[in-house]
C-alpha cells in the first residue's frame, strides 16, 4: 500500500515521516502520475493560496477529487483543511470542495499566536491526541454528513470527518502523534480491498479495527 503527500509546498517530509514510521510507503505527489497506485492521500500544511495556484498550475485538481470519488481517504492538516472546505469565510472560492464545512483561516491569529493542546479525539482511543497549531484555521459550521472528531474546551471545531475526507486544523505530525495516520492507512487498506458489507460501511469503525488487531494477535 502506498499513501501520497502532495509536496509543492508546506510541511510535507513530517507526514512522509510518520509513515514511514507506521510501516506505510510514502509518496511524494507533484503532478498526476504520481497518484497512479496510491491508495490515499494527505495535504499538509503550509500556505492555501500558494497551495490553490500549484494544484491548478500542475493539473492535479481533477486528479485529486478522482481519486476522492473512488472512496480513497483524503486527510488535510491545518492549510490542508482549508483546501478540502466546502465554504472559506470570507467569500475565497473553494479549491478541492470536498468537505462539507466552512472554515476561517488564521482563526487563532499570527505565527506568535501558536499554541499546542491535548484534545479529546474518541475515534482515536481515550488517550489524548496532542495537536500543535500554527496560524491554524477552525472550522464554523458543518454540514449534516459531518461527523465532529474534535473539539477545543471553549467548544470550537477543530477535526472532522465526512466519509473518506478527514481533516484537522492542527499538525499531528509535528507532535509525534500516529494516530490519524493510522486511521487514514486503515481506511486506505479497507479501499484496496474492501471486505463484504463494505457498501454499508464506507470507512472502518473503531470497532472493525479493534477486531482485526485482536485477530493478529493470536
Amino acid at each position: 500500500m502506498r499513501i501520497g503527500v502532495l509536496a509543492l509546498q508546506g510541511a510535507f517530509r513530517e507526514h512522509l515521516d510518520t509513515l514511514r514510521v507506521i510501516g506505510v510507503e510514502g509518496v511524494r505527489v507533484r503532478e498526476p502520475a504520481d497518484l497512479e497506485g496510491v491508495s490515499g492521500l494527505i495535504l499538509p500544511g503550509g500556505e492555501s493560496t500558494t497551495m490553490r495556484q500549484l494544484i491548478e498550475r500542475w493539473g492535479l485538481h481533477q486528479p485529486i477529487l478522482d481519486l476522492a470519488a473512488s472512496g480513497a481517504p483524503i486527510f488535510g492538516t491545518c492549510a490542508g483543511m482549508i483546501v478540502l472546505a466546502a465554504e472559506i469565510a470570507g467569500g475565497e472560492a473553494p479549491i478541492l470542495p470536498l468537505l462539507d464545512v466552512t472554515v476561517e483561516r488564521n482563526a487563532f491569529g499570527r505565527q506568535l499566536d501558536s499554541f499546542e493542546a491535548e484534545l479529546d479525539v474518541p475515534v482515536l482511543g481515550s488517550t489524548p491526541v496532542h495537536g500543535v497549531f500554527i496560524r491554524a484555521p477552525i472550522v464554523e459550521r458543518t454540514g449534516p454528513e459531518v461527523d465532529v472528531l474534535a473539539r477545543l474546551d471553549d467548544g470550537r471545531i477543530v477535526a472532522v470527518r465526512q466519509r473518506n475526507i478527514i481533516a484537522t486544523a492542527f499538525h499531528p505530525e509535528l507532535a509525534g502523534e500516529t494516530r490519524f495516520h493510522r486511521l487514514v492507512a486503515a481506511m486506505a487498506s479497507e479501499h484496496d480491498d474492501p471486505g463484504e458489507g463494505s457498501g454499508r460501511r464506507p470507512y472502518p469503525t473503531r470497532r472493525s479495527l479493534s477486531a482485526r488487531r485482536g485477530e493478529a494477535d493470536r
